[in-house]
């Protein structure tokens, strides 16, 4: 379903948050490990509803982590990044400097939802 077939009447305000990370496979466990304890943090707070991080099965991939969080709202994640808390945590991960850490976050909208059940039948 495209945002422009949505129905009005039923407007989706939940929002992906999506951060990638470049991150030399060395140090990898180590933040993993503090990315759960941001993590178990975020879950606390409203509007969470869950979150991924997804592990490059290779070492030559960009990016060798990727987060994907879904939030209620924009709001809810703007209040919950803003939780001095969290910001004192995440700014300790890319203050470490054993580990040089490059990360790309921002929020993002469903335009195309698919799914197997809806697959159309192929010709036979």
């Amino acid at each position: 379903m495209t945002t422009e077939s949505r129905p009005d009447s039923a407007p989706d305000t939940t929002v992906t948050f999506i951060n990638v990370f470049e991150i030399s496979a060395e140090h990898l466990d180590t933040f993993v490990a503090r990315w759960e304890q941001r993590a178990s943090l975020m879950r606390t707070r409203p509007g969470f509803i869950d979150s991924r991080l997804h592990r490059a099965r290779s070492t030559e991939t960009r990016f060798q982590l990727v987060n994907v969080s879904h939030w209620e709202s924009q709001e809810a994640w703007e209040a919950a990044v803003a939780d001095p808390e969290f910001r004192e945590r995440a700014q300790a991960a890319q203050d470490d400097p054993r580990a040089r850490i490059t990360s790309s976050r921002g929020l993002y909208d469903v335009v195309v939802d698919l799914s197997a059940a809806e697959a159309e039948p192929g010709p036979e």
